[in-house]
């Protein structure tokens, strides 16, 4: 395994030539941010502001809440512009560069939700194995297709190891539940600090996502089930 961090960029492109540039470096074996030696805090940031139902996190440990310090640059960048401002968003790894012609806040959503699986918050760490697979610009169906393969491994790794398996998905059902609980309090903490609704905005297509793929595991997965079909 490389020692070298592992890095995302990406690049948003307005008229005018406006260009806005972010980079993400995650570490190798924790799949956790390295974040920047000065990061700016903010009183949004600190944890007990609209403090997540979920959290378990306390704010003597921890005066700053995780996802908000590492999504507190592209939040106060955007946070005077509007959702549907078209953008070119390029997205760069080791391995390719994807880029899309789309909305602020699709693009917004992809790199906020890579950072948020990598900000050692508690609840979010269970997506790190999917933002070291980053997709960005992901579909609905693409992201219920890589979440559920994704828990599916899990669950043969931990067949491997003599622990409990979730087959029936039950578990990630309940974790998505939390998730949601995150994107309301999230939404609310940036409401404190944003002046038009981009950011805003973006979180709410992760909400919707979510809220999507718990509907689809309580229907079996019947949105995808008919590409198995094909094997028959």
């Amino acid at each position: 395994m490389s020692s070298s961090p592992y890095e995302i960029f990406y690049e948003f492109r307005f008229k005018d030539s406006i260009r806005k540039h972010f980079k993400i470096s995650l570490d190798p074996q924790s799949i956790s941010i390295i974040a920047p030696d000065s990061v700016r805090k903010s009183d949004w940031m600190r944890l007990e502001n609209q403090q997540c139902e979920c959290c378990p996190l306390i704010s003597k440990t921890h005066p700053y809440c995780p996802v908000a310090i590492n999504i507190g640059e592209i939040a106060e960048e955007f946070k005077n512009m509007v959702s549907y401002e078209k953008c070119l968003v390029l997205c760069t790894t080791k391995e390719r560069t994807y880029l899309k012609n789309t909305t602020l806040m699709e693009g917004l959503a992809s790199i906020f939700g890579v950072i948020i699986a990598i900000s050692e918050c508690p609840v979010m760490k269970f997506f790190k194995p999917m933002a070291r697979f980053h997709l960005p610009f992901s579909t609905t169906t693409e992201t219920i297709f890589r979440v559920t393969s994704i828990y599916m491994l899990r669950q043969y790794f931990n067949r491997k190891k003599n622990l409990s398996q979730d087959m029936d998905l039950e578990l990630l059902d309940d974790h998505y539940q939390k998730v949601r609980m995150l994107n309301r309090g999230l939404i609310s903490r940036i409401n404190t600090v944003v002046v038009n609704d981009a950011d805003k905005n973006a979180i709410n297509i992760l909400f919707s996502i979510s809220q999507i793929l718990s509907r689809e595991i309580n229907y079996n997965l019947s949105s995808v089930e008919y590409l198995f079909d094909l094997y028959e």
